[in-house]
């Protein structure tokens, strides 16, 4: 919650502290398995606060609390498309990545991984975080 609050005072600056700034878009954003609804509020809470919509794919093994989340941003009608959770393993991430209606990738997990997308997004236009 800490999080989403710290970004969300951000969002209340935008007009007179980021002026200049423009969301970027699509942000699909890839998260392991380890401290599921952490990885998950620091990858959506600046995309959303920002003006940013975002497609979130947790790990394979631990889709539960990310899927939660959207009942929650649902009960809360957070307006449908702007969070969106797909599930699957990693073929699921890889369309995430190469989709071209993707403005950026967030993306925390292994360093293998981390290259192969990093090839995938070379000279796209896209832009990229990786942890």
């Amino acid at each position: 919650a800490r999080h989403f609050y710290h970004h969300a005072g951000w969002a209340q600056l935008m007009d007179t502290e980021l002026a200049d700034y423009a969301p970027l878009g699509v942000i699909g954003q890839i998260i392991p398995w380890n401290f599921p609804l952490l990885m998950l509020a620091w990858k959506i809470a600046p995309a959303l606060a920002m003006g940013n919509t975002v497609v979130l794919k947790p790990a394979e093994w631990t889709p539960l609390t990310a899927l939660r989340f959207a009942e929650v941003c649902e009960a809360i009608h957070l307006p449908p498309g702007v969070v969106n959770i797909v599930t699957g393993d990693g073929q699921v991430g890889e369309m995430i990545v190469n989709h071209p209606g993707v403005d950026k990738i967030a993306f925390t997990g292994s360093t293998e991984v981390g290259k192969k997308i990093r090839a995938a997004t070379a000279g796209s236009g896209k832009k990229l975080s990786l942890e």
